[in-house]
């Protein structure tokens, strides 16, 4: 995974499972009821049965079937403008419409890593209206909401816990994190040449942490996850970028838009620390970064 936790831990009680197709862990002082277990299952099957590109009963599979107007769920609306703005800010590069481009290279609900030649995304503006729950598409269309959507789950899961009065917790999606309590947890930032070693530390306390990285989703000749909206051809010039704020969703969706742009063209949306690393070896971080960089 992009970052991942040190030894120090946070407690008692250490969930693990699999969702939405990555490894996920909750770390809390006192051990979750079976109720709240429940829960958060059935938060991360809403989402999945709305989002998921990868199931067939899937609002966004019936989307990529059929032109039309869908209603999507509460949460969309957060979404929506978080996309539309990083839209705009990126100039089109990071865009909830390139699920079609991730399907050419052949990263489809198959896992075929079959790839054809780059496919660009459709013009947010021509193509689709997203407005609060409701989106309308003219023709059909492949969402993938995967450059923001875990960091919105992993919220709205830290949202049930500290409902149930869970006042320390650390949430690990795989790379997203989010941690809250008096405590300080020191995360290892993963060097994406060796995933054996990392390229420095973050403390991390009462935010948010969201990595993304183009090693850990690669295949057939240079291909990988993260790709540009504009083109629909992999990005190379970045290789890994953390990123740390209060929301998970914007954390994870800054993470994207730094392989794309500077830090300076983002620094409208909320104030956040951040780390890239280039595929020259070159690395930038923002100056009040709470950790150490060993390259």
């Amino acid at each position: 995974m992009p970052s991942k936790t040190s030894k120090t831990k946070l407690g008692h009680s250490n969930w693990q499972f699999e969702a939405i197709g990555t490894q996920w862990s909750i770390e809390t002082t006192d051990a979750l009821s079976t109720e709240l277990k429940k829960e958060v299952s059935a938060c991360i099957d809403s989402f999945d049965r709305v989002y998921s590109r990868f199931r067939d009963d899937s609002i966004v599979a019936q989307m990529s079937r059929r032109a039309g107007t869908f209603e999507l769920d509460e949460d969309s609306t957060r979404l929506a403008q978080f996309y539309q703005q990083m839209y705009g800010l990126t100039d089109g590069a990071v865009t909830p419409l390139i699920g079609g481009g991730l399907v050419a290279a052949g990263y489809d609900k198959d896992y075929s890593l079959l790839p054809t030649a780059p496919l660009p995304s459709p013009i947010w503006d021509d193509d689709i209206m997203w407005r609060n729950r409701t989106i309308t598409i003219k023709q059909p269309i492949v969402l993938d909401v995967g450059a923001a959507g875990k960091g919105l789950l992993v919220d709205k899961i830290a949202n049930i816990l500290e409902l149930a009065d869970i006042v320390q917790y650390i949430i690990d999606a795989s790379g997203d994190m989010r941690h809250k309590g008096s405590d300080t947890q020191i995360v290892g930032l993963e060097n994406p040449h060796d995933p054996t070693k990392v390229i420095g530390t973050y403390l991390l306390r009462d935010t948010s942490l969201c990595a993304s990285a183009s090693n850990r989703r690669k295949w057939s000749d240079g291909w990988h996850h993260v790709l540009d909206g504009r083109t629909g051809a992999p990005t190379n010039d970045v290789i890994a970028t953390w990123v740390m704020t209060d929301d998970t969703m914007i954390a994870d969706g800054l993470a994207t838009a730094l392989f794309f742009v500077d830090a300076q063209q983002l620094a409208s949306v909320v104030d956040f620390q951040f780390v890239r690393l280039w595929a020259n070896g070159k690395v930038e971080h923002s100056k009040q970064f709470m950790g150490q960089l060993y390259i």
